[in-house]
């Protein structure tokens, strides 16, 4: 009665809905995984228990592919930990104060960074929060705008990186193409990614927020990071356990040196997971990448190098070494919890048929020959809202790919199948975007150390505009059919929304100033 039908993405919008308007996101999730069991279960009880339990939560956390993500996370966690015991991210934050000078040079640097770290957006949002956290603190930016910074590097880069388990994944989805040549043309067509990146090197530059992010960088809402739990009673008859101190010998290098093995160890890992040392190609070997797999090789082989050289410059002994592993472990606890609930979320989804539902949809606009230029815009929108609803970029990917390669026969030669494949891809990085339930933006959240609803709310305005000025691209992209005229027009357009914005924010300030 509900499979199959637009009941199946009907979860989701519960879940989201509810944690924009309460600010808390567990309880949201689970209402939303209990809505989808029921809808699923036909209103039973016992049926609803199960479905959510078995087949949701448990399947999700047990899911290989997750409990690899999930490894990856606790290990970068405590190397997190590590790097700060040592004192290397003090030490960073010293050398900060000598060569970033200003607000808006934290900011390039923080876009920088995370520019340079595009192999994936997990890596990329956790290790970019983690550095850049304590200078952008220094220079006044909110914990909300660093997250911004940091979604906005993630999977927008990662999405026009072609050495990246983005582009792996992608090309996965695609059957009877070349995927990653397909994936390599797209690149210009991608306006969200390209378009996302533009709106935030000019919103730097120009030094103004709009929204709720305005909201939160004048009052520099770091109040919104919620303060480490209190120590728990020491139990009678115990000492006190102190707080481990940081390393007074800590440098840059004892920063610089993990992030770098780490980089390292997570691309050897990635190509050995698709078969590079046994005899694959480089670029074959990143598109037949299990990113799960590569990053937990990746991030155990740095973690341990990381203890061995803290050992070896003396830094940290064995003990203080061990104790921070757990710390790190707690750190991520909150991301954990509300990954495991926004892919137990998903499975409700899945079992509801929302993938074959859409495929449906796209399948009908397709067959209408009258609207085969509005096409990119079409599956760009339907992107948009699959991603939003489902919390995930490769989950969209997975259905539409497959049905826009089908429409055309894989004809590389076709223009518009490129477009078509590019607007999937930017719709699908947009809804992440959006979504409170998406686990790019989870991580952003994590990263930035920032409440996770507050970071929703206040890059939903900038994802909104960017994602107008895209549809606006591809509407004329699908009739112009040439990324040499409509990407300049594009970032023209952005450029110009930004400076009215900006006129609009400074004339609606003055008045209020003068009161």
């Amino acid at each position: 009665m509900f499979v199959n039908t637009f009941w199946s993405l009907v979860p989701p919008v519960v879940a989201i809905a509810l944690a924009l308007i309460t600010k808390e996101v567990y309880s949201s999730l689970f209402i939303g995984i209990v809505f989808g069991g029921l809808l699923y279960s036909g209103f039973s009880i016992a049926g609803t228990m199960e479905h959510v339990l078995v087949d949701g939560i448990i399947a999700s956390v047990s899911d290989p592919y997750n409990v690899g993500i999930l490894i990856f996370l606790v290990v970068l966690g405590a190397m997190v930990m590590l790097m700060n015991r040592a004192g290397g991210s003090a030490a960073f934050g010293r050398w900060s104060e000598d060569h970033i000078k200003t607000k808006m040079g934290a900011q390039l640097a923080t876009i920088v960074l995370g520019t340079l770290i595009f192999i994936d957006d997990y890596f990329n949002c956790l290790t970019v929060g983690s550095v850049m956290r304590p200078v952008t603190d220094k220079h006044n930016i909110s914990r909300a705008k660093l997250a911004y910074l940091i979604d906005a590097t993630a999977a927008p880069i990662c999405i026009i990186a072609p050495v990246s388990s983005w582009a792996a994944a992608v090309s996965g989805f695609v059957e009877g193409a070349n995927g990653l040549e397909l994936f390599i043309r797209a690149i210009p067509y991608n306006f969200y990614a390209l378009l996302t990146i533009v709106m935030m090197l000019a919103l730097t530059v120009r030094d103004f927020d709009f929204g709720a992010m305005k909201k939160a960088e004048l009052t520099n809402n770091l109040n919104y990071v919620k303060p480490d739990p209190e120590p728990e009673p020491a139990i009678s008859g115990a000492e006190e356990q102190p707080e481990p101190p940081v390393s007074s010998k800590g440098r840059v290098i004892h920063l610089v040196f993990p992030i770098m093995v780490l980089i390292i160890s997570c691309v050897l890992g990635l190509i050995y997971s698709g078969g590079f040392f046994e005899g694959e190609s480089f670029i074959d070997a990143f598109s037949n990448a299990d990113a799960s797999i590569g990053l937990s090789y990746g991030s155990v082989a740095a973690l341990i190098i990381t203890i061995i050289f803290f050992l070896a410059t003396r830094v940290l002994d064995f003990k203080q070494c061990m104790t921070a592993l757990p710390e790190g472990f707690q750190s991520m606890v909150p991301a954990i919890l509300i990954l495991t609930f926004a892919w137990s979320l998903k499975a409700m989804t899945d079992s509801l048929g929302a993938r074959e539902y859409v495929a449906s949809i796209v399948a009908s606009f397709a067959d209408n020959g009258t609207i085969m230029s509005l096409l990119p815009a079409i599956v760009f929108l339907i992107g948009c809202l699959l991603a939003f609803a489902s919390g995930t970029s490769w989950g969209t990917f997975g259905v539409l790919i497959p049905i826009v390669v089908n429409v055309f026969g894989g004809d590389l030669s076709n223009e518009l199948m490129i477009i078509c494949i590019s607007a999937c891809m930017a719709g699908a990085v947009c809804g992440d975007h959006c979504s409170p339930i998406s686990d790019t933006t989870i991580m952003a959240s994590a990263g930035a150390q920032c409440d996770h609803i507050l970071h929703v709310s206040t890059q939903l305005p900038y994802a909104i505009l960017a994602a107008a000025v895209s549809l606006v691209c591809y509407i004329f992209t699908g009739f112009i059919r040439s990324w040499f005229i409509c990407l300049p027009a594009g970032i023209v357009l952005m450029v110009v929304v930004l400076l009215i914005i900006q006129m609009l924010s400074k004339g609606k300030a003055e008045p209020e100033a003068a009161e």
